[in-house]
């Protein structure tokens, strides 16, 4: 990184981070799923910053369709249990020798979250238990945990603080899935996150840490061989800063800086390669409400990073994120969002790439326990040190139909396609179909 750069990022520290740990969404109702950008809390309404003119299809409040909860003292107890009936027509996703199978899921959840009049404290506990029909060797348990807090220091100022543990199954889809495995790679996270905002009449500022470790267990070939997966571990840290000036009440410009280093467990000569980096990404944007109409975040800018590595090259160029929701009618809400990062790749010669991501979805009131929900979204990644490039796309629709306060049914389809050129990926198609029953209190 040069001096320049550094100098950049120590003056942007004062500034301002992202990094809200908002309360569980325990809730919402049966099938629902959260669409809100997060742009403000509820802790923000009165401010320049708030963006809660309208109220997205699938964050409305619906009587008689919510769950109530269990009162625990000072605390709101939320059980949920979903249970998943699903057909995959190509379970290892891969071009030929496609295998379909049906697909139990069993997903219990526990979300408790506070009610003071100050602060904030929520909680959850989440399993996902996947059996195959046929392929066995395809079952799997995943558990995540988490906790996040919210203190208020003073009016328009905020500590959050935010943890997780996880243990999760790598799909057969993703780009860094591994070709031959006999079983999908496990592996663990952990993570914590902290931030801190202060509103002064039209600017606030905002500075947050993030920190994430990744442990994957090795895989095994249909020869009993190994295939070495602890080459992926590592620890990334994040800091940000963002400084937010209001222009109105309902229009606010920022500049968003963020360094990260990413750290791996091994060195030489256990690999050949030295995956360890550091990199920077700068966004400037604007943060909106255009009446009851739209509201969102953009921003663009330049991201780098730089790797250790003498024989990686490095990867910098155009960034960007971007979140807009749009309301037609107060019963159907379009969400736009994009997005322009640098990824780990797990790809031998290549440590990186660039994602470029676009989606858009679509959810719609029938009526007002009946929802329906469109969704297409279209990827590319491009690998630095390597001739590969996937590009993606994926469809889904999805209809929930509310019961009462305490069922739900949804009815969903998707489709997703890789077409990959180059070493390392693979062409597939994918179809789902499947039917959930959600039970909550």
């Amino acid at each position: 990184m040069t001096a320049d750069k550094r100098v950049l990022m120590a003056g942007a520290a004062i500034a301002v981070a992202v990094s809200v740990a908002q309360p569980a969404a325990a809730q919402r109702a049966p099938g629902e799923q959260s669409a809100r950008s997060g742009l403000a809390s509820a802790s923000e309404a009165d401010t320049n910053f708030a963006r809660d003119r309208n109220i997205s299809v699938m964050q409305r409040p619906r009587d008689g369709y919510q769950a109530v909860g269990g009162r625990m003292g000072a605390f709101t107890l939320y059980p949920k249990l979903s249970l998943t009936a699903e057909h995959n027509d190509n379970i290892y996703a891969t071009d030929t020798n496609e295998t379909d199978d049906l697909v139990w899921k069993v997903e219990p959840e526990l979300n408790i979250a506070s009610d003071w009049s100050r602060h904030a404290l929520s909680a959850y506990a989440r399993a996902s238990i996947l059996r195959y029909q046929d392929a066995n060797t395809e079952d799997s348990e995943d558990y995540t945990l988490g906790a996040n807090a919210q203190i208020d220091m003073l009016r328009n100022s905020f500590l959050r603080l935010g943890a997780d543990w996880a243990e999760l199954t790598e799909p057969r889809t993703s780009p860094n899935a591994v070709n031959g495995a006999v079983e999908p790679t496990r592996y663990e996270t952990t993570g914590a996150r902290a931030s801190v905002s202060h509103e002064l009449n039209r600017l606030r500022l905002s500075a947050g840490y993030d920190f994430k470790s990744f442990d994957y267990e090795d895989g095994r070939n249909a020869a009993g061989g190994v295939i070495p997966q602890n080459y992926r571990d590592r620890d990334v840290h994040t800091l940000t800063a963002r400084a937010d000036y209001a222009v109105s009440p309902a229009t606010a410009l920022f500049l968003e800086v963020s360094r990260n280093e990413r750290d791996y467990s091994l060195t030489r000569p256990a690999v050949t390669l030295v995956r360890d980096s550091d990199g920077i990404q700068a966004l400037v944007g604007a943060n909106f409400e255009l009446g009851a109409v739209a509201r969102g975040e953009i921003g663009v800018g330049y991201f780098e990073q730089q790797y250790d590595d003498p024989t990686l090259n490095d990867i910098d160029g155009f960034g960007a994120r971007a979140q807009v929701e749009w309301f037609p009618t107060q019963l159907t809400t379009v969400t736009f969002t994009g997005s322009r990062t640098i990824e780990e790749s797990a790809s031998p010669g290549s440590a990186g790439y660039v994602s470029a991501n676009a989606a858009v979805r679509v959810d719609h009131e029938l009526v007002r326990n009946i929802l329906l929900t469109g969704q297409a979204a279209v990827g590319n990644d491009d690998y630095e040190g390597i001739t590969r490039e996937d590009d993606r796309f994926n469809a889904s629709v999805g209809a929930t139909y509310l019961l009462n306060r305490y069922a739900g049914v949804t009815l969903a389809y998707s489709h997703m396609t890789m077409d990959s050129s180059g070493v390392g990926g693979q062409d597939f198609k994918v179809n789902k179909l499947g039917a959930t029953l959600a039970l909550q209190f």
